[in-house]
């Protein structure tokens, strides 16, 4: 229905006009009595047996919501509703910003991908506090923080400090994202002289609150294998509780669009179906350099029930969707869900 009907009927307006219908939508289904609970009964999966411990947090399933769609911390609850087990909301910054001049949002529909330069656009992290008060979330909600654009990276740890510690009796886990493309020189956060330095302070700044919240860190699919393996060791060492693989990529690899759309496109992070080769890789890569100690959330590119089981098989503890909820529409943690169970209870009665 979502395919034949409401995705034709979206996607004749601009991506980020769409993204913004669909939020409408979303606050006014909080208004009709009991659309929740309907959202719920038709797009929800009881799966007791996929529950997994990570991070010592309990998730009860292993599939969220990638960062970029609930990107001021506004619909958490509501976006739970479709099955997911945790929502990752952001990128926020410790102020308020614009981001990048629009046109910023793209598809390219045939390959079933995303191309955003939003330049991380948001009301700041004390606006998503104010929403997490007034509405307590029912679903792990993990924090994904960034610095303003405005900010030096010489300076980019007090940002993070500042956007850490508003967040942080509010949220469950934190994503500290480092790789985002759209923003000039985020990803040179990614060296490790900065990244240690940003990392090392939240670090020690979580010691004086009186609940364990996880940090992770996200990274870019672009990165070299030298500058990976420094990261891992890193991670590995520091007590950075796991890693998000990966973040969008400024490749253009795996389209089939002429060149003349992707010109006309130009410049920003692509997500969608080409990614997904890339990252999984990337998930592979950090299981077996990590000797499988370092968990990781796959994310990029899981357009299929098959791809996420694949993801998970590589390594991953948990996976993320974005583009394929768009995409394949709002039934896909669904599928992804009943996939995962049938398989699991044919490869334990091939062990029996």
């Amino acid at each position: 229905m979502y395919k034949i009907f409401l995705r034709p009927l979206l996607f004749r307006f601009n991506a980020e006009t769409a993204h913004n219908m669909i939020m409408s939508l979303l606050s006014i289904l909080k208004k009709i009595p009991f659309a929740r609970s309907i959202v719920r009964l038709i797009y929800s999966r009881d799966t007791p047996d996929l529950e997994k411990e990570v991070f010592g947090l309990k998730f009860k399933n292993p599939v969220g919501l990638a960062g970029g769609l609930d990107k001021n911390g506004e619909y958490y609850n509501d976006l739970a509703n479709f099955g997911f087990s945790f929502v990752e909301i952001g990128s926020l910054t410790p102020l308020p910003q614009g981001g990048n001049p629009k046109p910023r949002l793209f598809r390219v529909v045939d390959d079933k991908a995303i191309i955003n330069r939003m330049g991380i656009n948001n009301k700041g992290a004390k606006n998503a506090v104010e929403h997490l008060k007034k509405e307590h979330p029912h679903v792990i909600v993990a924090a994904n923080i960034s610095k303003n654009s405005s900010s030096m990276n010489e300076d980019a740890a007090k940002d993070y400090e500042s956007a850490f510690a508003l967040l942080y009796d509010f949220v469950d886990m934190f994503v500290i994202n480092i790789s985002c493309p759209n923003v000039v020189g985020l990803t040179d956060l990614q060296d490790i002289s900065f990244l240690s330095d940003i990392m090392d302070k939240l670090i020690n700044l979580r010691m004086y609150f009186d609940e364990y919240r996880p940090i992770l860190v996200k990274l870019s699919p672009d990165m070299h294998t030298s500058q990976l393996d420094e990261i891992i060791d890193y991670c590995m060492m520091s007590g950075i509780d796991g890693v998000v693989a990966s973040n969008t990529t400024r490749s253009r690899d795996g389209l089939t669009a002429g060149q003349e759309k992707i010109d006309e496109i130009g410049a920003g992070g692509m997500s969608g179906a080409p990614l997904f080769s890339k990252s999984l890789a990337m998930v592979k890569y950090i299981s077996k350099k990590s000797d499988g100690n370092l968990p990781i959330i796959g994310v990029g590119g899981i357009m299929s029930p098959a791809q996420a089981k694949e993801m998970l098989d590589a390594g991953a503890s948990l996976v993320e969707v974005y583009s394929g909820f768009i995409y394949e529409g709002p039934a896909i943690v669904k599928h992804i869900l009943k996939y995962l169970q049938k398989h699991k209870g044919a490869e334990e009665a091939h062990k029996n």
